[in-house]
């Protein structure tokens, strides 16, 4: 069985979803690895390194994608490079799946399985899945460097950590790593059953507004995620807030490329607004590519060995699993 993957649009995506080290995993399981031509030289990954871990360069991306039993890859394929695809194929990895819905069942018209591993619950057994949180625990990592980069009053990384989310669950989480978590009273709970944030009701909003209004009077740093499945990102700091914080505060929005958290959020810009600097990135990722390949690989291999049967030395799509089911995009 074959596993292949071809490079993304260096211009947008510069994570891939297979290293060295992880060959080395899909090979003792019994996979046949097939990889693009300068798969990841941009990243000081020589083909060398791949082959010697057992990879079989390939020089065309046709014919890759027509030989491979499984894709993975960090963003959709092109029109073009789907056309390749071809029944009872396997695609795998990070979608967008509310987004690009069309495209996405264009594929599953062929008899193509597509897996988006965004969709995975939150349970303690997709831990070693979750890309979600493995790479936003690195692009927040960044974002902080990013942002005392911008600040001029730091002498040291000391800070005071202030944080808040519609999940109730996420306050002990908060709390255990040294964090003062911002509780509204009379909180709902805005968690799913798959573990991801919901939207809140407009009553929610009005408490949650005050209360980041009055923190951010008194905040040097702020860090934005927030993000609704297929809907533009909401507008969480609103303007008088920003009017309302000290000069030479930093907004760091993770939400940029989906519109952002502030109406003046722009994606790969730093706006000041009257002293506040508002800093938007496309993929940030792309500045901690090496480790956010490394991550990525991983569960990636943890998904696959999920839908490994080893006994069988097949791939079992039990959609009785609550992983499979909620990932494959139907």
């Amino acid at each position: 069985m074959i596993i292949g993957s071809i490079a993304e649009d260096k211009e947008i995506e510069k994570r891939v979803a297979i290293t060295p080290e992880i060959v080395k995993k899909y090979k003792n399981l019994g996979f046949e690895i097939h990889l693009i031509k300068n798969y990841a030289s941009h990243l000081g990954f020589e083909d060398t390194f791949f082959s010697e871990s057992g990879a079989k360069i390939i020089n065309d991306e046709n014919e890759l994608l027509k030989n491979s039993d499984i894709v993975i890859q960090l963003g959709l394929l092109n029109d073009n490079q789907m056309s390749m695809m071809k029944e009872n194929q396997i695609l795998i990895g990070s979608f967008n799946s509310h987004q690009n819905k069309n495209k996405i069942q264009k594929l599953s018209s062929k008899n193509i399985n597509v897996f988006s591993l965004e969709l995975l619950p939150r349970i303690t057994r997709a831990q070693s899945m979750d890309i979600l949180s493995s790479q936003a625990n690195l692009a927040g990592y960044k974002a902080v460097i990013e942002s005392f980069s911008h600040f001029g009053k730091a002498k040291r990384m000391g800070a005071i950590v202030f944080a808040t989310d519609v999940r109730i669950a996420s306050k002990e989480q908060v709390e255990s790593l040294g964090g003062k978590f911002l509780t509204i009273e009379g909180a709902e709970n805005l968690e799913t059953e798959s573990g991801y944030a919901k939207e809140a009701s407009e009553n929610f909003k009005k408490k949650q507004e005050l209360l980041l209004s009055e923190t951010l009077k008194k905040t040097d740093i702020v860090i934005c995620t927030a993000l609704i499945p297929g809907k533009k990102a909401p507008i969480i700091i609103k303007d008088n807030m920003i009017n309302n914080m000290k000069p030479g505060s930093i907004i760091y929005d993770l939400a940029a490329s989906q519109g952002g958290n502030t109406a003046f959020t722009e994606v790969d810009k730093v706006v000041n607004k009257n002293g506040v600097k508002i800093m938007g990135e496309k993929n940030i990722l792309n500045k901690l590519p090496v480790s956010a390949s490394n991550l990525y690989a991983k569960n990636l291999y943890n998904f696959i060995l999920n839908l490994y049967d080893k006994e069988n030395k097949k791939i079992n799509i039990n959609i009785e699993d609550e992983i499979i089911n909620n990932t494959l995009v139907k």
